[in-house]
């Protein structure tokens, strides 16, 4: 029987992942009740970072072998300038590690170089990744078609060399264009949807969707107020925000937070829970704030939104809570859309809000006289190659869907970025939905 010690190092991080999972899901089921919001909180952000870490390690041992280990035997080896490039490649991999830590230790009005530095280098990490193994299979095809498996000679060795530049080129120039596509403003844009039993006074009425902000790390101050500049533009009757405003706690990030108070849509401004408002064990102090800014937290429940014409027209807004809750078991909290409908009847327009698409689906699986529902989380992938993932993983991805004859699902691609300050195959947005009445 093969010890640990004995393992090769890539199986022992497998194994040291496995331990690191086993104590999320462990703490998860049984400490959640009998653990501190602030011993929680610090617990499962310190188990999601080594989590990540241990997994990346595996990774960056493959990076590092295929950036500097397969050039240790050329004629440049012992250059100065392999040397600094294996600086370069130690820091880059120590920066992109170090990301996932900045939520314990560097979050602010502003965010910090330290942080955006590190992010970048994880969504360089991630694209980079991504085309080694991708060259790297392609390469071992090209061989067993060839049937060269065997053979070892210069052309084999010059196409290993080539495999590490080519994809270092291509990570480089995608990071810079995810970069630069990050940092331009969200687009505007305007979405028609006709709503089942809107009355007609109700016609035209805008809605302004927000929707994963995550203000954190690397996200501060400065673009929440460039968000709301837009808002107010738009001059929206009412304003939803559909979870992940947030990656931190109220106290520690609220004047960041202050340009949401200059919001004043006339028919208000509503929010729900996303996953990541969980990941804070921050909630209360959160509904809180945001109340103060007078904005509207639907924690299972619903409000009648009045026609500015005739006080006898309305539709029901209503929201429920993140299914994250759920697996979080955080007390008071959790996806029940039986309380959050209690007195929505098909008689009437019902609006859902909801942060995750499988929540809508499971919704409308429940409630199929549901009219509209928005919500938020896929990013549309925010950045290649994760853009494949996110579209597996939740049956609705971006933009507006029908779901049967009178219904409709619209998913927001985020309005700002989580983390990575990156967009690539995806665009950040803020959407404003006209309710058509049929």
């Amino acid at each position: 029987m093969i010890s640990f010690k004995q393992l090769p190092i890539e199986a022992k991080a497998a194994v040291a992942a496995g331990v690191v999972f086993f104590s999320m899901m462990l703490s998860r089921s049984y400490l959640a009740e009998k653990l501190d919001f602030r011993t929680r909180r610090w617990l499962l952000r310190l188990q999601m970072a080594l989590f990540a870490n241990t997994l990346m390690l595996m990774g960056s041992l493959h990076v590092w072998r295929s950036t500097v280990t397969t050039f240790t035997r050329s004629s440049a080896a012992n250059s100065f300038c392999f040397m600094l490039w294996k600086i370069a490649v130690f820091v880059f991999l120590a920066l992109a590690h170090s990301s996932f830590f900045t939520l314990l230790f560097l979050v602010a009005e502003e965010p910090y170089f330290f942080s955006l530095a590190a992010y970048t280098c994880l969504g360089a990490y991630i694209i980079l990744i991504f085309f080694l193994f991708t060259l790297g299979s392609l390469e071992q095809g090209y061989k067993f078609l060839a049937g060269r498996g065997a053979k070892a000679g210069t052309g084999n060795k010059n196409r290993t060399a080539l495999k590490p530049v080519l994809a270092v080129l291509l990570t480089v120039v995608l990071t810079v264009v995810g970069l630069l596509n990050a940092s331009q403003p969200p687009t505007v844009n305007s979405v028609e949807i006709p709503v089942h039993k809107l009355p007609s006074t109700m016609n035209n009425l805008k809605v302004v969707l927000l929707s994963d902000i995550h203000l954190g790390p690397t996200v501060g101050k400065t673009k929440l107020a460039m968000i709301v500049r837009m808002v107010k533009a738009l001059k929206p009757d009412i304003t939803v925000i559909v979870g992940d405003l947030s990656d931190a706690e109220a106290k520690i990030i609220r004047p960041a937070v202050e340009p949401l108070g200059k919001l004043d849509s006339p028919l208000g401004t509503y929010f729900v829970t996303g996953n990541h408002e969980y990941y804070t064990s921050d909630v209360s102090n959160w509904f809180e704030l945001l109340k103060s800014f007078n904005i509207q937290p639907l924690h299972n429940e619903n409000v009648k939104i009045v026609s500015p014409k005739s006080t006898s027209d309305w539709f029901c807004l209503a929201g429920v809570d993140d299914i994250e809750a759920d697996v979080l078991h955080y007390s008071g909290h959790g996806m029940d859309l039986k309380k959050a409908l209690r007195g929505c009847s098909s008689a009437h327009a019902i609006v859902l809000l909801a942060h995750q698409p499988i929540a809508a689906k499971w919704a409308l699986q429940e409630r199929p006289d549901i009219n509209l529902i928005l919500s938020g989380h896929t990013h549309g992938g925010q950045i290649f190659p994760l853009n494949a993932g996110a579209y597996l993983l939740n049956p609705f991805f971006v933009g507006l869907y029908q779901v049967g004859q009178n219904t409709f699902v619209y998913v927001s691609p985020g309005t700002m970025y989580y983390g990575i300050p990156m967009r690539l195959g995806s665009r950040a947005e803020i959407t404003e939905i006209i309710l058509r009445s049929p």
